[in-house]
């Protein structure tokens, strides 16, 4: 693999918490001596904070759009006693 994917690989794999190989080296220890490594750790972590953030958005209004379609808005009982 390139180098450039496995550093993808490793941020990836420590951000989603899964396990590192045995023998790897301490991940804090990495990000500490490794400037670059740190700040695209950083980078990922706010690239996935978006991504969750856009997703949650999407999601809302797909439910808003299914909650219209389930319950038409209905005028409310005194615009309905009014029009009387």
């Amino acid at each position: 693999m390139r180098p450039e994917l496995d550093r993808l690989h490793r941020i990836e794999a420590q951000l989603l918490g899964q396990p590192q190989p045995a023998g790897a080296p301490d991940w804090q220890v990495q990000r500490l001596l490794d400037a670059e490594l740190d700040a695209d750790a950083q980078a990922q972590r706010q690239l996935y904070v978006g991504i969750r953030a856009a997703g949650r958005r999407q999601l809302r209004a797909e439910l808003n759009a299914i909650h219209a379609q389930l319950y038409p808005s209905r005028p409310n009982w005194l615009r309905r006693l009014l029009s009387w």
